[in-house]
């Protein structure tokens, strides 16, 4: 179990610092959006390059975060019924969730996103849009992102399991344990 707890640490700093890089692009996305806006509507040039820009940008937050929502508790939960529960009853839900639902889905959203972004890697998909851009790297974020989320889960199920075995303190989705905290000694 050890083992598998340093894992979940490791899988939650990976997602931690990939979380706090996407911070950056909401930034990104406004500039691109604020400048795009400026050009349309005071210039009255604009190109749909900037505006796939901004698509791209959205897409990678949001699937790219996913595991980070995931580390956090930022995810849509059951919490009002769950959150009347035992710990234990919750940490039995978050686990039945964890391997019956969430990475299964994950990774069958995986596969496809892969098969997707691989075909479009291979024909160098292009948008049909004029001045469009590249299809293929924001194809590329579905796979990454989702091989992210069902690394998360995994480390939530661990925790989790941890916490039932009586080998971690119970720690609320998304407060991670302190390092002092990491496992009970048996």
């Amino acid at each position: 179990m050890p083992i598998l707890l340093k894992l979940a640490a490791l899988i939650d700093e990976i997602n931690g610092r990939v979380g706090r890089a996407v911070y950056w692009l909401v930034l990104v996305a406004v500039v691109v959006s604020a400048v795009n806006a400026l050009a349309r509507y005071g210039f009255n040039a604009s190109s749909n390059a900037w505006l796939e820009l901004q698509w791209y940008l959205f897409s990678a937050i949001f699937l790219l975060g996913a595991g980070y929502g995931l580390r956090e508790g930022a995810h849509v939960r059951i919490d009002l019924i769950a959150g009347r529960f035992s710990h234990r009853t919750q940490a039995w839900i978050d686990v039945f969730g964890g391997v019956f639902m969430l990475l299964p889905a994950s990774a069958i959203i995986l596969w496809y996103g892969w098969d997707a972004f691989a075909t479009s890697w291979h024909m160098n998909e292009v948008s049909t849009d004029a001045g469009g851009l590249v299809r293929w790297p924001v194809k590329l974020l579905i796979p990454a992102g989702f091989a992210l989320l069902i690394l998360q889960g995994v480390s939530e199920t661990i925790k989790r399991a941890a916490f039932l075995l009586g080998r971690l303190d119970w720690h609320p989705p998304g407060q991670a344990p302190a390092a002092g905290d990491a496992a009970k000694e048996d």
